[in-house]
Protein backbone atom coordinates (compact mmCIF):
# COMPACT_ATOMS: atom_id res chain seq x y z
CA UNK A 1 0.00 0.00 0.00
CA UNK A 2 1.17 3.82 -1.18
CA UNK A 3 1.97 5.80 2.42
CA UNK A 4 2.01 9.28 2.20
CA UNK A 5 4.01 11.21 5.91
CA UNK A 6 1.71 14.10 7.09
CA UNK A 7 3.10 17.35 8.67
CA UNK A 8 0.12 16.76 11.33
CA UNK A 9 1.08 20.08 13.06
CA UNK A 10 1.13 22.39 9.65
CA UNK A 11 -1.79 24.57 9.35
CA UNK A 12 -3.91 27.10 11.09
CA UNK A 13 -6.71 24.20 12.16
CA UNK A 14 -4.25 21.65 13.23
CA UNK A 15 -3.83 18.96 14.10
CA UNK A 16 -7.97 18.56 14.01
CA UNK A 17 -8.29 18.99 10.24
CA UNK A 18 -5.02 17.32 9.82
CA UNK A 19 -6.27 14.08 11.60
CA UNK A 20 -9.54 14.03 9.79
CA UNK A 21 -8.18 14.06 6.77
CA UNK A 22 -6.06 11.44 6.79
CA UNK A 23 -8.73 9.48 8.18
CA UNK A 24 -11.02 10.57 4.94
CA UNK A 25 -7.90 9.46 2.73
CA UNK A 26 -7.27 5.87 4.54
CA UNK A 27 -10.87 5.29 4.66
CA UNK A 28 -12.26 6.81 0.86
CA UNK A 29 -8.71 6.85 -1.15
CA UNK A 30 -6.78 3.53 -0.49
CA UNK A 31 -3.55 5.25 1.06
CA UNK A 32 -1.63 4.62 4.53
CA UNK A 33 -0.72 7.75 6.17
CA UNK A 34 1.86 8.38 8.74
CA UNK A 35 0.80 11.31 11.16
CA UNK A 36 3.58 13.22 12.34
CA UNK A 37 3.26 15.81 15.20
CA UNK A 38 3.00 15.57 19.38
CA UNK A 39 2.06 12.14 19.78
CA UNK A 40 -0.48 12.57 22.82
CA UNK A 41 -2.60 15.91 20.74
CA UNK A 42 -2.87 13.60 17.38
CA UNK A 43 -3.85 10.35 19.28
CA UNK A 44 -6.34 12.94 21.39
CA UNK A 45 -7.84 13.63 17.90
CA UNK A 46 -7.50 10.56 16.22
CA UNK A 47 -9.58 8.69 19.11
CA UNK A 48 -12.42 10.75 17.80
CA UNK A 49 -13.07 8.62 15.17
CA UNK A 50 -14.65 5.13 16.32
CA UNK A 51 -12.66 2.94 13.28
CA UNK A 52 -9.13 4.72 13.59
CA UNK A 53 -7.49 1.28 14.75
CA UNK A 54 -8.99 -0.47 11.60
CA UNK A 55 -7.43 1.78 9.19
CA UNK A 56 -3.56 1.94 8.04
CA UNK A 57 -2.61 4.93 9.79
CA UNK A 58 0.54 5.46 11.85
CA UNK A 59 1.86 8.18 14.49
CA UNK A 60 5.25 9.22 14.48
CA UNK A 61 6.13 11.61 17.24
CA UNK A 62 7.68 15.03 16.38
CA UNK A 63 8.23 17.28 19.45
CA UNK A 64 8.66 20.97 17.54
CA UNK A 65 6.20 22.57 15.09
CA UNK A 66 6.92 25.01 12.76
CA UNK A 67 4.76 28.09 13.03
CA UNK A 68 3.42 30.66 10.71
CA UNK A 69 5.06 33.52 11.91
CA UNK A 70 8.59 31.14 11.93
CA UNK A 71 10.84 32.74 9.42
CA UNK A 72 12.80 30.04 7.42
CA UNK A 73 15.80 29.51 9.46
CA UNK A 74 13.46 27.39 11.75
CA UNK A 75 13.84 25.13 9.48
CA UNK A 76 17.75 24.47 10.91
CA UNK A 77 17.01 25.42 14.36
CA UNK A 78 14.07 23.00 14.85
CA UNK A 79 15.38 19.75 13.89
CA UNK A 80 12.63 17.55 15.56
CA UNK A 81 9.49 20.20 13.44
CA UNK A 82 6.69 17.66 12.29
CA UNK A 83 7.73 18.88 8.87
CA UNK A 84 11.49 18.33 8.97
CA UNK A 85 10.27 14.65 10.76
CA UNK A 86 8.11 13.86 7.59
CA UNK A 87 10.56 15.50 4.76
CA UNK A 88 12.67 12.34 6.25
CA UNK A 89 10.35 9.78 6.32
CA UNK A 90 10.12 10.42 2.35
CA UNK A 91 13.48 11.19 2.18
CA UNK A 92 14.53 7.71 4.09
CA UNK A 93 11.95 5.81 1.33
CA UNK A 94 9.30 4.97 4.27
CA UNK A 95 6.76 7.18 2.63
CA UNK A 96 6.24 8.31 -1.63
CA UNK A 97 5.35 12.06 -0.33
CA UNK A 98 4.31 14.28 2.36
CA UNK A 99 1.95 17.05 2.62
CA UNK A 100 1.93 20.10 4.55
CA UNK A 101 -0.28 22.94 5.13
CA UNK A 102 2.10 24.82 7.44
CA UNK A 103 4.37 27.94 6.63
CA UNK A 104 4.98 27.58 2.77
CA UNK A 105 8.89 28.50 2.84
CA UNK A 106 9.62 26.72 5.65
CA UNK A 107 8.12 23.58 3.69
CA UNK A 108 9.97 24.73 0.46
CA UNK A 109 12.66 25.41 1.97
CA UNK A 110 12.48 21.99 4.36
CA UNK A 111 11.78 19.92 1.20
CA UNK A 112 14.70 21.01 -0.81
CA UNK A 113 17.06 20.55 2.30
CA UNK A 114 16.20 17.03 3.44
CA UNK A 115 14.64 15.65 0.23
CA UNK A 116 16.72 17.09 -2.47
CA UNK A 117 16.60 18.05 -6.11
CA UNK A 118 15.64 16.25 -9.27
CA UNK A 119 19.18 16.57 -11.44
CA UNK A 120 17.92 19.06 -14.09
CA UNK A 121 16.44 21.16 -11.75
CA UNK A 122 17.19 24.94 -11.18
CA UNK A 123 14.81 25.44 -8.65
CA UNK A 124 11.40 23.45 -7.40
CA UNK A 125 8.57 25.46 -8.12
CA UNK A 126 4.77 25.67 -6.99
CA UNK A 127 2.19 24.53 -9.43
CA UNK A 128 -1.05 26.31 -8.81
CA UNK A 129 -4.45 25.21 -9.98
CA UNK A 130 -6.93 27.56 -11.07
CA UNK A 131 -10.55 26.53 -12.09
CA UNK A 132 -11.72 27.91 -15.77
CA UNK A 133 -15.09 28.81 -17.37
CA UNK A 134 -14.68 25.38 -18.88
CA UNK A 135 -15.94 22.94 -15.87
CA UNK A 136 -13.82 20.30 -15.21
CA UNK A 137 -10.75 22.20 -17.11
CA UNK A 138 -8.33 23.52 -14.74
CA UNK A 139 -4.93 25.18 -15.91
CA UNK A 140 -1.61 24.68 -13.80
CA UNK A 141 0.16 28.03 -13.20
CA UNK A 142 3.95 27.91 -12.31
CA UNK A 143 5.22 29.18 -10.42
CA UNK A 144 2.78 30.42 -7.81
CA UNK A 145 5.47 31.53 -4.35
CA UNK A 146 8.30 29.29 -4.73
CA UNK A 147 10.94 31.69 -6.71
CA UNK A 148 10.75 35.30 -6.73
CA UNK A 149 13.30 36.17 -9.28
CA UNK A 150 14.22 33.83 -12.05
CA UNK A 151 16.33 33.30 -15.33
CA UNK A 152 14.80 32.14 -18.60
CA UNK A 153 16.05 29.08 -18.00
CA UNK A 154 13.93 28.39 -15.11
CA UNK A 155 10.66 29.34 -16.77
CA UNK A 156 11.47 26.98 -19.31
CA UNK A 157 12.00 24.08 -16.45
CA UNK A 158 8.86 25.12 -15.10
CA UNK A 159 7.43 24.85 -18.51
CA UNK A 160 8.64 21.03 -18.88
CA UNK A 161 7.74 20.18 -14.92
CA UNK A 162 3.74 22.14 -15.20
CA UNK A 163 3.40 20.20 -18.53
CA UNK A 164 4.08 16.87 -17.01
CA UNK A 165 2.01 17.30 -14.42
CA UNK A 166 -0.96 18.28 -16.72
CA UNK A 167 -0.72 15.46 -18.46
CA UNK A 168 -0.11 13.11 -15.88
CA UNK A 169 -2.21 14.09 -12.98
CA UNK A 170 -5.26 16.20 -15.02
CA UNK A 171 -5.23 13.60 -18.07
CA UNK A 172 -4.50 16.43 -20.80
CA UNK A 173 -3.46 14.10 -23.60
CA UNK A 174 -1.55 17.30 -25.13
CA UNK A 175 -1.65 20.62 -23.25
CA UNK A 176 -1.05 23.97 -24.19
CA UNK A 177 1.31 26.26 -22.61
CA UNK A 178 2.01 29.79 -22.54
CA UNK A 179 4.00 32.61 -21.10
CA UNK A 180 2.07 35.37 -18.83
CA UNK A 181 2.97 38.87 -20.15
CA UNK A 182 0.94 41.80 -20.69
CA UNK A 183 0.32 40.87 -24.03
CA UNK A 184 -0.05 38.05 -26.87
CA UNK A 185 2.69 39.47 -28.95
CA UNK A 186 6.48 38.19 -28.63
CA UNK A 187 8.00 41.59 -28.39
CA UNK A 188 4.93 42.38 -25.49
CA UNK A 189 6.46 41.61 -21.81
CA UNK A 190 9.63 42.46 -19.58
CA UNK A 191 13.46 41.30 -20.51
CA UNK A 192 12.39 37.73 -18.34
CA UNK A 193 9.01 36.74 -21.13
CA UNK A 194 10.83 38.01 -24.39
CA UNK A 195 14.11 35.88 -23.48
CA UNK A 196 12.69 32.61 -22.93
CA UNK A 197 10.67 32.40 -25.77
CA UNK A 198 13.33 30.98 -28.16
CA UNK A 199 13.73 28.24 -25.16
CA UNK A 200 10.17 27.29 -25.18
CA UNK A 201 10.46 27.03 -29.18
CA UNK A 202 12.97 24.72 -29.34
CA UNK A 203 11.25 22.31 -26.43
CA UNK A 204 8.57 19.14 -27.23
CA UNK A 205 5.85 21.55 -26.01
CA UNK A 206 2.54 22.71 -27.81
CA UNK A 207 3.97 26.26 -26.63
CA UNK A 208 1.31 29.13 -27.95
CA UNK A 209 2.97 32.00 -26.66
CA UNK A 210 1.88 34.96 -24.59
CA UNK A 211 -1.23 35.02 -22.31
CA UNK A 212 -2.54 37.42 -20.74
CA UNK A 213 -3.59 37.16 -16.87
CA UNK A 214 -7.66 37.22 -18.41
CA UNK A 215 -6.31 34.16 -20.02
CA UNK A 216 -5.61 32.13 -17.02
CA UNK A 217 -9.58 31.54 -16.47
CA UNK A 218 -10.88 31.35 -20.19
CA UNK A 219 -10.10 27.51 -20.44
CA UNK A 220 -7.51 27.80 -23.83
CA UNK A 221 -4.66 27.43 -22.29
CA UNK A 222 -3.64 24.63 -19.86
CA UNK A 223 -0.12 25.39 -18.60
CA UNK A 224 0.55 28.81 -17.76
CA UNK A 225 4.25 29.51 -16.83
CA UNK A 226 5.70 32.87 -14.77
CA UNK A 227 8.37 34.01 -11.92
CA UNK A 228 6.89 33.47 -8.28
CA UNK A 229 6.22 37.23 -7.99
CA UNK A 230 3.86 37.37 -10.56
CA UNK A 231 2.11 34.00 -9.90
CA UNK A 232 1.55 34.44 -6.15
CA UNK A 233 0.25 37.98 -6.72
CA UNK A 234 -2.03 36.67 -9.45
CA UNK A 235 -3.22 33.53 -6.64
CA UNK A 236 -3.27 36.07 -4.04
CA UNK A 237 -5.79 37.93 -6.24
CA UNK A 238 -7.39 35.40 -7.61
CA UNK A 239 -8.51 34.01 -3.94
CA UNK A 240 -9.54 37.75 -2.90
CA UNK A 241 -11.95 37.80 -5.82
CA UNK A 242 -13.70 34.65 -5.16
CA UNK A 243 -14.21 35.87 -1.18
CA UNK A 244 -15.56 38.92 -2.76
CA UNK A 245 -17.76 37.37 -5.17
CA UNK A 246 -19.48 35.00 -2.66
CA UNK A 247 -19.76 37.98 0.15
CA UNK A 248 -21.75 39.78 -2.40
CA UNK A 249 -23.89 37.62 -3.72
CA UNK A 250 -24.54 36.38 -0.01
CA UNK A 251 -25.46 40.45 0.82
CA UNK A 252 -27.41 40.65 -2.10
CA UNK A 253 -29.68 37.42 -1.82
CA UNK A 254 -30.52 38.36 2.00
CA UNK A 255 -31.40 41.88 1.17
CA UNK A 256 -34.54 41.49 0.31
CA UNK A 257 -37.24 38.59 0.41
CA UNK A 258 -36.99 38.09 -3.19
CA UNK A 259 -33.41 37.39 -3.17
CA UNK A 260 -33.66 34.85 -0.29
CA UNK A 261 -36.36 32.70 -1.91
CA UNK A 262 -34.15 32.99 -5.21
CA UNK A 263 -30.84 31.66 -3.42
CA UNK A 264 -33.30 28.69 -2.22
CA UNK A 265 -34.41 27.99 -5.83
CA UNK A 266 -30.82 27.98 -6.95
CA UNK A 267 -29.11 26.40 -4.26
CA UNK A 268 -27.69 23.32 -6.12
CA UNK A 269 -26.25 26.12 -8.64
CA UNK A 270 -24.69 27.98 -5.53
CA UNK A 271 -23.73 24.50 -4.87
CA UNK A 272 -21.85 23.59 -7.93
CA UNK A 273 -20.38 27.35 -7.75
CA UNK A 274 -18.73 26.86 -4.92
CA UNK A 275 -17.45 24.26 -5.88
CA UNK A 276 -15.49 24.93 -8.86
CA UNK A 277 -13.74 28.39 -6.90
CA UNK A 278 -13.52 26.06 -3.15
CA UNK A 279 -9.55 25.73 -3.09
CA UNK A 280 -10.35 22.86 -0.68
CA UNK A 281 -11.51 20.62 -3.64
CA UNK A 282 -8.05 20.91 -5.47
CA UNK A 283 -6.08 19.70 -2.24
CA UNK A 284 -2.69 22.07 -2.67
CA UNK A 285 -0.13 22.92 -4.79
CA UNK A 286 2.63 20.62 -5.67
CA UNK A 287 6.16 21.15 -4.96
CA UNK A 288 7.48 20.38 -8.40
CA UNK A 289 11.43 19.49 -8.75
CA UNK A 290 12.01 17.55 -5.83
CA UNK A 291 13.26 14.43 -4.79
CA UNK A 292 10.05 12.07 -3.21
CA UNK A 293 6.15 14.12 -3.25
CA UNK A 294 5.83 17.24 -1.97
CA UNK A 295 2.43 18.74 -1.85
CA UNK A 296 1.97 22.15 0.06
CA UNK A 297 -1.69 23.30 1.70
CA UNK A 298 -3.28 26.42 2.20
CA UNK A 299 -2.97 27.38 5.87
CA UNK A 300 -6.53 27.83 6.27
CA UNK A 301 -7.04 23.75 4.89
CA UNK A 302 -9.74 21.80 6.32
CA UNK A 303 -10.22 17.99 6.27
CA UNK A 304 -11.67 17.86 2.67
CA UNK A 305 -8.64 19.70 1.54
CA UNK A 306 -6.08 17.76 2.96
CA UNK A 307 -7.76 14.61 2.11
CA UNK A 308 -7.52 15.90 -1.32
CA UNK A 309 -3.88 16.94 -0.83
CA UNK A 310 -3.35 13.21 -0.14
CA UNK A 311 -5.39 12.36 -3.39
CA UNK A 312 -3.28 14.67 -5.06
CA UNK A 313 0.49 13.39 -3.25
CA UNK A 314 -1.31 9.46 -4.05
CA UNK A 315 -1.58 10.58 -7.86
CA UNK A 316 1.37 12.25 -8.13
CA UNK A 317 3.57 8.72 -6.93
CA UNK A 318 1.28 6.44 -9.04
CA UNK A 319 2.43 8.84 -12.39
CA UNK A 320 6.32 8.59 -11.74
CA UNK A 321 5.94 12.12 -12.02
CA UNK A 322 9.30 12.73 -11.35
CA UNK A 323 10.96 10.31 -13.35
CA UNK A 324 9.37 11.70 -16.05
CA UNK A 325 10.74 15.34 -15.16
CA UNK A 326 14.30 14.50 -14.81
CA UNK A 327 13.47 12.31 -18.17
CA UNK A 328 12.30 14.69 -19.99
CA UNK A 329 14.54 17.90 -18.38
CA UNK A 330 17.56 15.66 -19.60
CA UNK A 331 16.27 15.48 -23.05
CA UNK A 332 15.66 19.03 -23.02
CA UNK A 333 19.20 19.65 -22.72
CA UNK A 334 19.14 22.63 -21.09
CA UNK A 335 22.66 23.31 -21.01
CA UNK A 336 23.09 23.59 -24.42
CA UNK A 337 20.24 25.68 -24.97
CA UNK A 338 20.55 28.16 -22.42
CA UNK A 339 24.17 29.37 -23.29
CA UNK A 340 22.37 31.12 -26.26
CA UNK A 341 19.43 33.24 -23.97
CA UNK A 342 21.25 33.89 -20.82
Amino acid sequence: MLTIALDAMGGDHAPQAEVEGAVLAARQLGVGVILVGQKEQVLQELRQHEDYQDLPIEIVHASERVTMEDSTQAVRTKADSSLKVATRIVRDGRAAGMVSAGNTGAVMATAKIVQGVIPGVTRPALAGIFPTVKQGHPVVVVDVGANVDCSPRMLAQFAVMGEIYSRVVLRRPKPRVGVLSIGEEEHKGNELTRSVWPLLKTLNLDFIGNVEGRDIYGGEVDVVVCDGFIGNVALKVSEGLVDLTKHLLRESLQASLTGKIGALLARRAFAGFKKRVDYSEYGGAPLLGVRGVCIVGHGRSNAKAIKNAIRIAKEFSEGHVNQRIEDELRLAAFEKIAVKVE
